[in-house]
């Protein structure tokens, strides 16, 4: 293994992709360290210093900007704006059908599509800085600390403040798509691998301090088990073979080919997870914004949420959670793979299922492939996804609990994409892959 990394910083034209990302990576990493302008930092470390202020609504876009949106640094907004964007994007090419032409039009028309991304992103970022600044000025951002995170509340400070969080998502997309055009891997992702991958040291440090190291170790393993898990879904796949007839063009035979098509059991990545994690946080959002004045009674409604849908380890939570990650995986496979789509393009170039017959009962079999082997997959996102909050009520690991869901599987996916295309660069200078 040594050996094959010496070959990849051996390889002059690698070497250069593997510095450029590690220096983008870098500079990613400063950025979420340095505080707005506008914001007390001293205030910001005592608060996050205090405990207790890394849970809540914000959990998934503070674990995406790898800890910086509750220090309200300049990338505090991270890379959820254009994970947002993109999800938006592609969802809108079943509602909209200009989205789909442009999407089957090829490089021309995702460059627009593309474009339209970068637009939106851009958008969001502007909502949602302005979202984060009005909650840090009221103090609902971290709620258990009484400290002025914004001490000058003038309209000057928070513009300043919302275009420099709002210019930090533009600074953060083109960085990515920086590493994608000149690096290693995807940008995105690997920008997002960054922000995960940050806060593991952290967390384990802090499960060491406080439960010892008997649950420290506890923790390890279960996080070694959930990445051997995840890796072998991951790679699974049912292949449906596919042969395709000889045909003359020209004078030349072309076809009297067999290949497969590989549909992956967790086909919908770590979408539904996201979704679901979304949906849950806005019960939470609403009753925090309809607390009872002093003196007032709490609505009922509002009760019943606060005790059973902003706990991670109470079990209607859970179930909701499971129910709701199975429904989206659902959803998502059922957007982005189109088994008409598919017969049509096999029909097209002469291909067909041994035994199946072309047109519609090409389609029929490949929707009951699909919707058969989705079931296992939703049943393991929800599964994956659930592990952290049965860590927090079997271990106490409480929000510390670093291998949850969302994160392992992201990172073990970005891990397996980047080194498979490390791997795929060295084959072709040396004949020999980064893995044997």
């Amino acid at each position: 293994m040594l050996s094959a990394f010496g070959r990849a910083f051996r390889t002059p034209d690698l070497r250069r992709k593997l510095l450029f990302t590690l220096g983008i990576i870098t500079i990613f990493r400063l950025g979420a360290f340095i505080p707005s302008p506008g914001v007390n930092y001293q205030n910001v470390q005592q608060c996050l210093q205090s405990g207790q202020t890394s849970g809540g609504i914000y959990q998934l876009v503070n674990l995406f900007s790898g800890g910086a949106l509750l220090q309200v640094s300049i990338f505090a907004l991270g890379i959820m704006p254009y994970i947002t964007s993109s999800i938006i994007v592609q969802l809108l090419r079943v509602v909209i059908p200009r989205f789909q032409q442009l999407y089957e039009e090829g490089a021309s028309g995702q460059s627009k599509l593309t474009q339209y991304t970068r637009y939106l992103t851009i958008a969001l970022g502007l909502l949602n800085a302005t979202t984060l600044v009005s909650l840090a000025r009221s103090g609902q951002l971290l709620p258990n600390c009484q400290l002025p995170i914004i001490p000058d509340a003038s309209i000057i400070t928070t513009i300043l403040i919302v275009i420099t969080l709002t210019a930090g998502t533009g600074l953060i997309m083109w960085m990515g798509e920086l590493v994608t055009e000149k690096g290693v891997g995807n940008g995105m992702s690997l920008l997002i691998f960054t922000s995960i991958a940050a806060g593991f040291p952290g967390s384990l440090g802090a499960i060491w301090k406080s439960q010892g190291p008997g649950t420290f170790f506890m923790v390890v393993a279960i996080g070694l088990l959930t990445v051997a898990l995840v890796v072998f879904v991951e790679q699974s796949q049912r292949r449906i073979p596919v042969q395709y007839a000889k045909r003359m063009i020209g004078r030349r035979t072309v076809g009297g080919t067999s290949t497969y098509i590989p549909i992956k059991v967790n086909m919908a990545g770590v979408v539904p997870v996201i979704f679901a994690s979304s949906m849950l946080y806005l019960p939470g959002l609403i009753s925090q914004f309809n607390q009872p004045k002093a003196g007032e009674q709490m609505q009922p409604w509002v009760e019943w949420i606060n005790n059973n849908l902003t706990r991670g380890d109470h079990p209607i939570y859970m179930a909701m959670y499971f129910a709701m990650i199975v429904f989206f995986t659902y959803f998502y496979v059922a957007i982005t793979f189109n088994p008409e789509e598919v017969s049509d393009n096999m029909k097209k170039y002469g291909g067909f299922i041994p035994g199946i017959r072309a047109g519609k009962p090409t389609a029929d079999y490949l929707q009951y492939v699909l919707s058969r082997i989705t079931l296992p997959g939703a049943f393991y996102l929800g599964f994956v996804a659930l592990i952290p909050l049965v860590a927090l009520v079997l271990i106490n690991a409480n929000q510390n609990f670093p291998f949850g869901g969302t994160s392992i599987l992201i990172m073990v996916g970005v891990g397996l994409e980047t080194v498979k295309q490390i791997d795929a660069q060295l084959q072709q200078r040396h004949y020999e892959g980064l893995l044997r």
